[in-house]
């Protein structure tokens, strides 16, 4: 059995989708298993698509997930370079190697000349419009042409292309990892460009030699590029390579949450959910989209979520951490159907993961935030502000979105709470507590409900009564965490001034 060697291999013509980081992990998780390679190729034989700042935002990207590469551009390696724009020289060669073998020809065809072929194809009642094994004796190239005026229009620079020669008639079996065995004949397939007319490789001809060369051992990539998996087994074929042909498995789409259609950068933006793993800036138009680190999601929990993304384990556990699916994963248990991107449950394994954080890593994210809006905190207050909120919030900037009042007193008041709580029971207790907490030396949370469970006692009114009254008082709103905590928090003398700013403030009787 050959090493495990895997490639993730994005083209840097913009952000990395949220699909292509499933892409990765799947490659990762079963390098990781079977003590293997990762590689990162970066493919870039698209000049005319480049976007100067994509390939550094892929590296970033996947080193914020925990997606460790092996070898690639940054890391280097025993097949550098990993950049197929710096290869150029061995795609030229392989394109030789199957002209000279008669895989492939010259195609002096113009652009008027193909649109020309499509419309006759049209004419004819064709469901294919295309250059194949059918149409290409009809075209101009090296195979109507002949040696001698093929040589003439090279000479004199005539822009060329070359393409691959799809044998007749003939059957292409492959078997998918997922799929199982995929079979197409060759009438369906087109002669693909291999090498374009500005002497870069297409996507066809440069993957299947670095994926040769670079000795890898499986292709898992997206389902799109299932229908060019039987020209890659013919290149294989071509080549001679066929005892060294990868494994493939093509992974299911990613689809819209309803299940309707395929997700698109389009259906997140208005579903308002990112779908890039960091913020990204497009040059050309300026346009910035909101990543999911800048949105508040921890990397460890997007991994999660995006592992359950078409793969299961079998099994009822959902929290995995990246040693826990590098055990558990296999290519086998990925599902065909398309999975659905279900935000949901993204918060969800956001919520489970950030409750298990230390305090005191929360408290790094408050006091950053607290930080830029100029508001002095104690490391000890953050310490218990976080304690405090950590079950009630699924994203770290909630901490101080959802517990302002930790800082300032609240200026307005739940209405639906005062409406139906704010009473002459409830101003006769928070008047004695709020005149018992000033006799008092000593306080916290212990001291503030014993405190107030005498002054119930005391006035025969049931706590219950009172509490939702109490909390608008001190916070504004009509829920939140532990009560006795947050008078803690914000001491005993903030808790004497709220409760007297809402007995000044509020009518007098409401109910």
């Amino acid at each position: 059995m050959k090493d495990v060697r895997v490639r993730f291999a994005p083209s840097p013509t913009g952000a990395l989708h949220i699909g292509g980081v499933r892409t990765a992990l799947y490659n990762f998780l079963l390098a990781r298993q079977q003590g293997g390679t990762m590689i990162l190729r970066i493919e870039d034989t698209d000049q005319n698509r480049y976007v100067p700042g994509a390939e550094q935002y892929i590296m970033d990207s996947l080193e914020w997930a925990g997606i460790k590469i092996d070898e690639g551009v940054r890391e280097g390696g025993l097949y550098a370079p990993y950049r197929q724009s710096e290869r150029k020289h061995l795609y030229q060669q392989y394109a030789q190697q199957l002209l000279s073998s008669g895989h492939a020809y010259y195609a002096f065809d113009t652009e008027q000349e193909i649109e020309a072929l499509r419309e006759r194809q049209k004419a004819a009642g064709s469901d294919q419009q295309q250059y194949s094994s059918a149409t290409r004796t009809t075209m101009r190239n090296s195979l109507t042409l002949g040696a001698e005026e093929t040589k003439k229009l090279l000479d004199s620079g005539t822009n060329y292309v070359i393409r691959f020669k799809i044998p007749e008639n003939e059957k292409v079996v492959l078997t998918d990892l997922i799929r199982g065995e995929v079979s197409v004949n060759t009438t369906q397939l087109d002669d693909k460009v291999l090498m374009k007319s500005d002497g870069m490789p297409t996507y066809h001809l440069a993957n299947v030699v670095d994926d040769f060369l670079m000795k890898i051992s499986h292709v898992i990539r997206g389902e799109e590029w299932l229908p060019s998996a039987p020209l890659h087994v013919l290149l294989y074929k071509a080549f001679g390579w066929e005892k060294d042909m990868p494994q493939f498995a093509h992974l299911p789409l990613l689809l819209k949450p309803d299940g309707n259609g395929k997700l698109s950068k389009r259906d997140a933006d208005r579903m308002g959910f990112p779908i890039f793993p960091l913020t990204w800036k497009d040059p050309n138009t300026g346009e910035q989209s909101k990543g999911y680190r800048e949105s508040g999601y921890l990397p460890e929990a997007l991994i999660n979520f995006l592992a359950f993304l078409g793969w299961n384990p079998g099994t009822e556990q959902e929290i995995f951490s990246m040693d826990e699916l590098i055990q558990a994963f296999s290519i086998e248990r990925i599902g065909k159907a398309g999975a659905k991107f279900d935000i949901q449950k993204a918060q969800w394994f956001n919520q489970h993961y950030l409750r298990a954080k230390p305090d005191a890593e929360l408290a790094t994210y408050l006091l950053k935030t607290l930080e830029q809006e100029n508001i002095e905190c104690t490391k000890e207050k953050a310490l218990k502000i976080c304690s405090a909120m950590k079950e009630r919030i699924a994203f770290p900037q909630e901490l101080w979105e959802h517990g302002k009042f930790f800082f300032a007193a609240p200026k307005t008041f739940d209405e639906s709470v005062i409406s139906k709580k704010w009473n002459t029971e409830a101003r006769q207790v928070l008047t004695a507590f709020r005149n018992a907490l000033k006799e008092m030396n000593a306080f916290d949370a212990t001291i503030a409900k014993s405190t107030l469970e005498q002054v119930t006692t005391t006035l025969n009114i049931g706590m219950g009564k009172i509490m939702q009254a109490l909390r608008v008082s001190i916070t504004g709103l009509g829920g939140g965490p532990d009560l006795m905590m947050i008078m803690e928090i914000i001491g005993k003398a903030e808790t004497v001034n709220r409760i007297t700013f809402a007995l000044d403030t509020l009518p007098q009787h409401t109910t």
